[in-house]
């Protein structure tokens, strides 16, 4: 799609401003964005199902670019859960949440999280065990992140999930089987868990980046939970080989895709 010469372009700005008319969008403005903003040009695009999938970022910020594909595909019932980042490190895949999209999650968004999580976790032929992961261990602190922890713990429990999470514990605790044991021997945890999903996105985007920059972790992502496998949004250190691992996640069939 050429912006400067598309003969679709008439099609693309009426169909945007359909959509964006009742947030202020103007027909003058929806032509203006249908020049220049190659984001929201994708997401009407996967809008029309013209295209599959979207995957933007390289440039800019995350959330500007959320802001554009959540408006459009929210007709289709979708809504953003939360970014989930897979690290492939020696000893094995790791997957992070939420690195960008809930700043202070709700208790009910932290839940959310954690169940996108295992249904991706599970994509990759692996068994779920997930730590909910805070500043406070199994309740030995009365903080904001252990409270909103052990909420979430409290929404999934009445849920009958069939997959392993636990929590609320510190990172050590969740990967060191051996020292959860002597903390919480009771832990329904079994083993190393493979996800962690935080309490903000400050924690998650840290764990993510130390893996990534200093123990030579390889990140497929982030994965952008909740929107059917219609758009990703990448973060502009990702490489060539990054670009194309999202890509082969992208062009999987939503029919596969759980």
């Amino acid at each position: 799609m050429n912006p400067e010469n598309d003969p679709r372009y008439r099609d693309y700005w009426e169909s945007y401003h359909k959509v964006m008319e009742r947030n202020g969008v103007t027909p003058d403005l929806a032509r203006a964005i249908m020049r220049t903003n190659t984001t929201a040009i994708g997401a009407v695009m996967v809008h029309r199902n013209e295209a599959d999938s979207l995957i933007c970022g390289t440039f800019g910020q995350y959330l500007w670019h959320l802001k554009y594909i959540s408006q459009l595909l929210a007709r289709e019932g979708l809504h953003p859960v939360g970014a989930l980042s897979l690290m492939i490190l020696e000893d094995g895949p790791l997957f992070i949440a939420d690195t960008h999209v809930h700043a202070q999650p709700t208790p009910e968004q932290i839940a959310e999280s954690v169940i996108g999580a295992a249904r991706h976790v599970r994509r990759f032929g692996i068994s779920p065990n997930i730590a909910l992961c805070s500043g406070s261990q199994f309740g030995n602190l009365d903080s904001d992140s252990g409270r909103r922890m052990r909420a979430a713990l409290d929404i999934l429990d009445g849920m009958a999930l069939d997959f392993a999470y636990e929590g609320e514990m510190h990172i050590d605790s969740a990967l060191d089987p051996e020292l959860r044991a002597r903390i919480f021997p009771n832990s329904r945890l079994e083993g190393q868990a493979n996800a962690l999903v935080f309490a903000n996105t400050d924690a998650a985007g840290a764990a993510r980046n130390i893996l990534k920059m200093k123990a030579g972790g390889l990140e497929v992502g982030p994965i952008l939970m909740g929107m059917g496998n219609r758009a990703h949004i990448v973060t502009p250190s990702i490489t060539a080989r990054g670009l194309l691992n999202i890509s082969a996640l992208a062009g999987t069939p939503v029919a596969t895709y759980g």
